[in-house]
């Protein structure tokens, strides 16, 4: 219909010239293809196209029949990005989360995908605490001296304080940062302690949230590569002086917009010269043909700068670069989520409350009795599963309200109702062959053929084999939210399902066997999605 003007024809008109050419395209899939209304035209799936794709998909657990993508490449993801010597926050949490599940997808389908943390592992703020730490603990510069990050919070607070208030401390610190980029042997080692006693704290969280597979790669990696970056930009002549600085007008017209400034009048670097040289390193060397990088929106526009400029240096060819952004997180006031005392949420700290809450609740449901050890195996997949998909299944862009009780709830959008959705199938398939809840799951391989008679059959079946287009969809666009959508209203089609279809008392042994491959599918499609968010699923609850 919206085509009327551009080609002076009637709506129904060009409707039946479309579905003139439709039928090879699509013959053994659909029924002839009709219109209706004004213009609108209708498909229908065949019965034995979605009975067909529902068998193989029960007979293919691991890809749920998705086939691997036929061109494969390399992809970069850029996600999580803590900062060395501070604990990680509420905020580091979107960023692993939403990056963890764009790098699965993609490697779901078939992509070779690199996961890189840039960690925050140079510049000045590490001349100024290595400077603090000569002061106030030597023992840590000297061999055998320990620290834990947990101070160092403390110590870098207080080395910002004198950096900001002392300038004879400032000019030691920068030097400070001088002596660390030249390599000075005493500056360098206690740098790297500093390094290790991050990495491992934050390790520790990285397990805690399931999160494997990244490569560590700070902004120090970089460094090497700062100089010839910019005198490569300024002899292209993308680059130039001013006010003593080194700057690229991303408008192209010099004095116009904002500038990319990329070395300080100072000499020193900044990110921006840190992050040409990462995009130009993953492009060249890394031979990435996509790159994500996957932060707040408020750093929008400064990778608009980065991509642009090296664009105009030709340093991408045909590497497509993408920033995923994303929105704030908030208390449930809809002001910047913290503390009572308005300290930032140590993430450690909000994922163990999310189990600690989920235990009681477990432990509540059981009129007070105390959970065994599965019980509280349980607690833990479903506490920090519902942190995660609290996040996973809003819009990326959107601010959100960080509450426990609605993340928690086991009604509505939520990784509780999910899991338990699963549960459900599993019980079902149990007691279709002859086994109670008590005794371990043994998935079957249905055998016969997928017979669609029922109207909740039909939908079910529809839903399933949207996997694979559900998949490419995130694939291309990046929006988690998406996939969880799919999976909520699969699981609701499932629900709809078993309580007008019974499975163990099906009318005949072919409709059984047909009903229980209906779950069988839904069971496999709901644990790879669920895999993909990077979330564990349970067989009881």
């Amino acid at each position: 219909m919206a085509m009327t003007k551009q080609l002076n024809m009637k709506p129904r008109d060009i409707a039946s010239q479309i579905i003139e050419n439709l039928p090879h395209k699509i013959t053994e899939i659909m029924e002839p293809p009709s219109v209706a209304g004004p213009g609108f035209i209708n498909l229908r799936f065949k019965s034995s196209y979605l009975s067909s794709a529902v068998r193989s998909m029960s007979l293919d657990p691991v890809r749920c029949s998705v086939p691997l993508t036929p061109s494969p490449h390399r992809i970069v993801v850029d996600y999580s990005s803590p900062n060395i010597a501070k604990e990680m926050h509420v905020g580091h949490l979107r960023s692993t989360i939403i990056g963890h599940t764009v790098a699965n997808l993609l490697q779901f389908q078939g992509h070779d995908v690199v996961r890189l943390n840039h960690v925050g592992d140079w510049g000045t703020q590490f001349g100024m605490l290595v400077e603090h730490l000569k002061d106030t603990k030597p023992e840590v510069v000297e061999d055998g001296g320990d620290v834990d990050v947990g101070e160092l919070v403390v110590v870098y607070k207080q080395a910002k304080k004198r950096f900001d208030e002392d300038d004879e401390f400032k000019n030691r610190a920068r030097e400070g940062v001088v002596k660390l980029q030249g390599g000075d042997e005493e500056s360098i080692k206690v740098w790297k302690k500093l390094c290790e006693k991050s990495s491992e704290e934050y390790g520790e969280i990285y397990s805690t949230l399931g999160i494997t597979g990244l490569t560590e790669r700070g902004e120090s990696f970089y460094n090497p590569y700062l100089p010839s970056v910019v005198s490569d930009l300024l002899s292209s002549g993308l680059a130039c002086e001013s006010e003593g600085a080194t700057v690229i007008w991303t408008s192209g017209v010099k004095d116009e917009g904002t500038p990319l400034l990329i070395r300080k009048s100072d000499g020193g670097y900044n990110y921006a010269t840190t992050d040409l040289a990462a995009i130009r390193q993953r492009a060249s060397v890394e031979k990435a043909k996509r790159i994500v990088y996957v932060t707040d929106s408020g750093q929008g526009k400064h990778f608009e700068g980065v991509f642009k400029a090296a664009r105009d240096a030709g340093w991408l060819g045909e590497c497509l670069v993408e920033h995923v952004g994303f929105g704030l997180v908030q208390g449930e006031d809809g002001k910047k989520f913290a503390t009572r005392s308005g300290d930032t949420v140590k993430l450690k700290d909000l994922l163990n409350e999310a189990v600690e809450r989920t235990e009681k609740d477990m432990k509540e449901r059981k009129g007070g009795e105390e959970l065994g050890e599965g019980e509280k195996e349980t607690a833990r997949i479903v506490g920090i599963g519902a942190v995660k998909y609290a996040d996973l299944c809003l819009n990326r862009e959107s601010n959100y309200k960080f509450s426990y009780s609605r993340m928690l709830s086991l009604q509505g959008n939520t990784a509780p109702y999910m899991l338990y959705a699963r549960t459900r199938v599993c019980s079902i398939v149990r007691k279709a062959q002859g086994l109670t809840d008590d005794d371990t799951m043994v998935w079957p391989t249905p055998g016969g053929n997928v017979v669609l008679e029922e109207r909740e059959e039909i939908e079910l079946a529809r839903h399933a084999v949207k996997f694979g287009d559900v998949v490419d969809q995130v694939g291309r666009d990046l929006y988690p939210n998406v996939l969880c959508d799919y999976l909520f209203e699969l699981s609701q089609k499932f629900s709809a399902f078993y309580e007008t279809c019974p499975v163990t008392q099906a009318p005949s042994e072919e409709v059984r066997e047909s009903r229980l491959a209906l779950a069988v599918v839904t069971n496999n499609v709901l644990v790879r999605g669920m895999d993909i968010l990077g979330i564990e699923v349970v067989e009881r609850m």
